[in-house]
């Protein structure tokens, strides 16, 4: 399967700052492409620990997901690393000058992403 980052347009301008941009230009476009393969980490996720997701309720969920990305080091890694592995040399270049504030990003992105997708995860 052929994967293609996608060109999300209207997110930079003038007043748009380098991380911002780095951002809207590389980090929402590789989320984006990545979008399955997180669902799929996800789902994998709930069942390695046997959490019936599909049983809670809506608000459940989503605290599920903020907790999994934000209290299991070994899951937000992986996730993070899903991403990254996606970098040119230049983008990494970029990305090693803020790792911490990139990953605060991707972890916050992702977040956001599988909470409006819960009706996906099984």
């Amino acid at each position: 399967m052929h994967k293609e980052r996608p060109i999300l347009s209207d997110l930079v301008n003038e007043k748009t700052t380098d991380i911002e941009t780095f951002q809207n230009t590389v980090l929402r476009p590789i989320i984006k492409m990545q979008h399955n393969l997180l669902i799929a980490f996800f789902e994998s996720y709930l069942k390695t620990r046997k959490i019936a997701f599909t049983e809670l309720t809506e608000e459940k969920k989503k605290r599920t997901i903020k907790s999994a990305l934000e209290k299991d080091i070994s899951f937000k890694n992986k996730i993070i690393g899903s991403v990254l592995g996606h970098f040119s040399l230049i983008e990494y270049d970029m990305y090693v000058k803020n790792p911490s504030e990139f990953n605060r990003r991707i972890k916050q992105i992702i977040i956001k992403r599988l909470q409006d997708s819960t009706t996906a995860i099984k």
